[in-house]
């Protein structure tokens, strides 16, 4: 069986630190056998979430599908004022759309959060959202998560930080999503 683990994250800013970090957490998941799908940036610009709309964009239409069929969650947000970024929000609003499936929302899947912001209480403050948006949209985050400070730790190109031990951090929530799916399944 293959995995399928769908990556939510980043900033409106081309190759952002939270894009890197998530690109980093992608890796450690298909490191450990997953088929890897990263939605950020221009892929999470999407109308306000409107229940009563259903006639939904193509890019609300994608991340709906990717979600629906995902084994997998990672949720990389950055922090702005305290918490989770408006775009990274808006997308989740949508899991709403799978209320009515089988699996409802994120049923049963496991789902790595890692909130990153310039300081430690705005990124202690995301993963903590984020790890209680998972709960409330019936997921199961991960027992590892990260909480990163950009002002101390940056990303190179490669996806290395410039902190030891963080991306083996982030490449360890990878393999944890992938596999507590392995046993879910």
């Amino acid at each position: 069986m293959t995995v399928s683990v769908v990556g939510i994250g980043g900033s409106l800013r081309a190759d952002s630190q939270s894009e890197r970090a998530l690109r980093v957490v992608l890796e450690g998941a298909a490191e450990a056998g997953a088929k890897t799908t990263s939605l950020s940036g221009n892929d999470l610009v999407l109308p306000f979430y409107d229940p009563a709309v259903t006639d939904r964009t193509d890019a609300a239409r994608r991340l709906i599908d990717e979600l629906r069929e995902a084994d997998g969650v990672i949720l990389v947000s950055p922090g702005y004022h305290g918490t989770v970024s408006g775009l990274v929000k808006n997308a989740l609003d949508y899991v709403e759309d799978l209320r009515t499936d089988e699996r409802v929302y994120l049923e049963g899947r496991a789902v790595g959060c890692v909130g990153t912001a310039a300081g430690w209480q705005a990124a202690v403050n995301t993963l903590t959202a984020l790890r209680s948006v998972t709960h409330a949209l019936r997921g199961w985050p991960t027992p590892l998560g990260s909480a990163i400070n950009s002002l101390e730790a940056k990303f190179d190109e490669s996806g290395e930080c410039s902190v030891p031990g963080v991306t083996t951090t982030l490449r360890t929530i990878g393999i944890q999503v992938v596999e507590f799916a392995i046993v879910r399944s």
